[in-house]
């Protein structure tokens, strides 16, 4: 069983929670608030959820579980290592937001929206979610009391997706816009599937 959560008021309409991400969204529509967000906006993300991310990134995952709460979601984050001013990822935020109160969203879909760092970004670019490959994906170091520690990562070796994926967009200085639809069954995959004899 899991533990209880905390909830910690901050101000008005301000509040932590000591949870997850999608923990945060759930207390605050069935707990919370008195009123259902017309909009979630999870970010703005210090550091960016480009392709693979999507799977286990927390900003990710509180704008589906907003998504899944019926109400349109967006997560937001800043391609940068070093350089995080979040001017440019804000008003752009505040952009489509203002686009999505008028227009909606597709049913079951959230934006997954990546901005590169503030020099010179040329727009943006609807984008579908690319792959990449990373060099050592863990790193085994040792601490000052000899216990075992861990990095998760390593070096970005190479991406592919084409020119219509989000890291495409990244590295050309566009803000990459990725529609992610709850659904993630690969329809492609049924014939094949279906041939198996277990």
């Amino acid at each position: 069983m899991a533990p209880p959560l905390r909830v910690e008021r901050h101000g008005s309409n301000v509040y932590a929670v000591d949870g997850t991400p999608t923990d945060c969204i759930n207390i605050a529509v069935n707990g919370i608030l008195k009123k259902r967000p017309d909009l979630v906006v999870s970010g703005i993300n210090k550091g960016g959820n480009l392709g693979d991310d999507v799977t286990y990134s927390g900003t990710v995952s509180a704008a589906m579980e907003g998504t899944l709460l019926g109400m349109p979601s967006i997560a937001i984050s800043l391609v940068s290592r070093d350089n995080f001013d979040f001017k440019p990822a804000a008003k752009f935020a505040a952009r489509l937001a203002r686009f999505i109160f008028k227009k909606g969203l597709p049913k079951d879909t959230l934006l997954n929206v990546n901005v590169p760092e503030a020099s010179n970004i040329k727009g943006y670019r609807i984008t579908k979610q690319g792959k990449r490959f990373y060099g050592d994906a863990v790193v085994e170091k040792v601490d000052p009391r000899g216990k075992k520690y861990y990095w998760i990562g390593g070096d970005v070796l190479k991406w592919e997706g084409g020119k219509d994926s989000d890291f495409a967009a990244i590295a050309g200085k566009f803000i990459s816009v990725t529609p992610v639809h709850l659904d993630m069954t690969n329809y492609a995959a049924f014939k094949e599937l279906h041939n198996w004899k277990l």
